[in-house]
């Protein structure tokens, strides 16, 4: 078995296990910061400063900027937690899911109809 396999359990998925909470964890306790509107409208002003108040690395912080949902999993994040990020610019799961499969948001709709049919 190679590294991923091992490190994931499912190849392409993240598991969220005690090692990853401690990477995220400046990650996180940001995001659940945005529960709070002060918050979020500091966060916009200065995202970056915000960012880096919660000691965010610089990969964190570079997916930020990008707004790499995906990239903050990888670097960490917890799904629920991100969702209160992607509500700043109100993005809901299903563009999340657009985001993960490279789908536009129409298309991965679609593709739920389908699915459960």
């Amino acid at each position: 078995m190679g590294e991923d396999t091992e490190r994931h359990g499912i190849p392409g998925t993240i598991i969220f296990d005690g090692a990853e909470a401690k990477r995220g964890y400046g990650l996180n306790k940001m995001c659940f910061s945005f529960n709070e509107e002060a918050n979020r409208h500091a966060f916009l002003a200065d995202e970056d400063g915000y960012c880096r108040r919660y000691g965010l690395t610089d990969a964190q912080r570079d997916a930020i900027r990008r707004r790499d949902v995906l990239a903050l999993l990888e670097h960490g994040g917890h799904p629920y937690y991100l969702a209160k990020f992607a509500g700043i610019f109100h993005l809901d799961v299903q563009d999340l899911g657009a985001m993960q499969t490279g789908l536009s948001k129409e298309e991965f709709k679609a593709r739920l109809v389908e699915a459960g049919r």
